[in-house]
């Protein structure tokens, strides 16, 4: 096998272990199934049930930094090791208690520190081994692991809480975890020397000095794809925290989690075309259109009153807010360079944190308060047509943005 193929070979390697251990770290997503048990058999208020995943949510996204930093220090291998540990206990551990408090504590913080530790060093290690013109590409690959465990994790919790308690779900789900995700963690690495970067074209990055975390924050683009992430997430979220209930309410839909599965798999789908689309034409010009797409989805949601307009707009939901897991990584990459991406884009993905509690807040209060979505809905819309503005100004440090063409069929080099 020759030196090229050797190393190609290496580097599909660890994008399909990234790839795997994702797809385990989507067990939060499990959490709409098993809180819904709760509510039923253990009789906990809405809020109640809703705490554990917020803290995980939150937890997930501020260890992302430390890990982050840990990951570029010691290695994907021995990060992706911990996290897979650290969940699994943090599941078995949930197995063991019946209140909210504890709950919150042994899935809140125990299972949402683990899939942080394991995120973090999924991705790095895969956009690694490939050139720059194939970042987008690799990223979607890697991160849609995780939009797409709602597909398979969501009926498999069903399936244990339908022959089992709902502690002994959180057993078998824990055992899984704490024996896949170790082993899957030790097919990560990072290549020995860095691939030489593909030559630069006009529709992919070219390379860009390697910034650590410091520089980064003196950058005022940071805080532009901070931003962009919180304002993407948060509506995405609303509707992914609250989509069988939008169903029930606007539709008279009660199909479980048929709903959330039609989502995910879209929300793989986003997370795959992004990074190919990405590639060709930027990834600013990218979110502008996802983010366009998504207030006009917002601005409609309201009239999807039959169950063929909610699959529409669950599908097409799934399909924008996906691409943000793809573009974000991508992005600081573009800026930032490869070397310190653990820890920069630990940093950028602090935004998931409050993005994951504005989003569901957003819906269920307004939704509490009204006896509807529609106010939670324009507010998602402003937010989202805030991003793609947002988006349309954003370029590399040094490079000056440049407005983006609205019609199709423009020349799109040179743009980022």
């Amino acid at each position: 096998m020759n030196t090229n193929s050797s190393h190609a070979t290496k580097g599909w390697t660890v994008v399909i272990a990234g790839l795997a251990i994702n797809l385990i770290l989507g067990v939060l997503y499990a959490w709409s199934v098993i809180a819904k048990a709760l509510r039923t058999n253990w009789h906990w208020t809405k809020t109640e049930a809703t705490m554990p995943f917020t803290v995980a949510t939150v937890c997930f996204a501020g260890m992302m930094v430390f890990a982050g930093r840990c990951q570029d220090k010691f290695g994907p291998r021995l990060v992706a090791t911990a996290g897979g540990i650290i969940l699994g206990l943090g599941l078995l551990a949930s197995g063991l208690v019946h209140s909210p408090t504890a709950m919150a504590l042994t899935f809140g913080v125990g299972a949402g520190l683990g899939i942080g530790l394991g995120y973090s060093a999924t991705t790095p290690p895969a956009i690694k081994w490939f050139p720059p013109a194939r970042k987008g590409v690799i990223t979607g690959i890697v991160v849609s692991g995780v939009g797409l465990a709602t597909v398979y994790i969501a009926p498999l919790s069903t399936y244990l809480l339908r022959i089992t308690t709902i502690s002994m779900t959180f057993v078998w789900l824990g055992v899984g975890a704490l024996v896949l995700a170790p082993l899957l963690a030790q097919l990560l690495r990072n290549p020995p020397e860095q691939p030489a970067a593909a030559a630069a074209t006009p529709t992919a990055a070219a390379p860009r000095r390697e910034s650590d975390w410091q520089e980064m924050l003196r950058t005022g683009q940071f805080y532009q794809l901070w931003l962009l992430m919180v304002l993407a997430v948060s509506a995405g979220m609303m509707i992914m925290t609250q989509v069988t209930f939008i169903a029930k309410e606007q539709a008279n839909w009660d199909l479980g989690y048929v709903p959330l599965a039609i989502l995910a798999i879209f929300n793989t789908l986003g997370r795959l075309l992004a990074g190919a689309l990405s590639d060709r034409i930027g990834r600013t010009r990218t979110m502008t259109l996802a983010f366009l797409c998504q207030a006009a989805n917002m601005l409609a949601f309201s009239h999807y009153t039959t169950w063929q307009l909610v699959i529409f707009g669950s599908a097409f939901t799934g399909l924008c807010y996906g691409t943000v897991f793809t573009l974000m990584p991508a992005a600081t990459a573009d800026f930032y360079g490869v070397r310190n991406l653990g820890v920069n884009y630990g940093l950028v993905f602090t935004a998931f944190g409050i993005a994951g509690v504005v989003g569901p807040m957003l819906g269920a209060g307004i939704n509490d308060r009204f006896k509807s979505y529609d106010y939670a809905y324009l507010i998602s819309a402003a937010m989202l047509a805030l991003g793609a503005l947002l988006a349309t100004l954003t370029a590399p440090p040094g490079v000056k943005a440049k407005p983006v063409e609205p019609l199709p069929g423009v020349s799109l080099a040179g743009q980022h």
